[in-house]
């Protein structure tokens, strides 16, 4: 299980990387939000317990012992959070980008040159 993790792992850090050299600014934003989940998915596989117990102390009990540690899950759920939020606010910039210039491409298209051909320079 941990080989075929790592797999998904590599081809979402790879089709992530994909889609960020996009001259396409929505498939950078999906790349960017692909790359929050490898990243996830990674930090899970690394932390992972084989305990199944929850980590909660029962009354009787002064310690825990065999449990699950929580701190994997709690900076993994923040990351999740983190990665939305930055998510939504490319999104936004994405939309604001496409109302300013027309397009969703990172080098918008220039009006061709009318100019002489044959001016020294090529452009008069």
């Amino acid at each position: 299980m941990n080989v075929l993790l790592a797999f998904v792992a590599a081809g979402l850090f790879g089709c992530s990387v994909y889609m960020i050299l996009s001259r396409h600014l929505v498939r950078v934003v999906l790349g960017l939000s692909l790359l929050t989940t490898a990243v996830n998915l990674v930090v899970f596989q690394a932390a992972r317990s084989r305990a199944t117990q929850p980590p909660i102390i029962p009354e009787s009990a002064t310690r825990l012992e065999g449990a699950a540690d929580p701190v994997p899950q709690a900076l993994i759920l923040t990351a999740i959070v983190i990665g939305f939020a930055l998510t939504v606010a490319l999104a936004a910039l994405v939309l604001r980008s496409w109302h300013a210039s027309g397009t969703l491409l990172t080098t918008p298209s220039r009006p061709a040159d009318t100019g002489d051909p044959a001016a020294p320079g090529g452009r008069t």
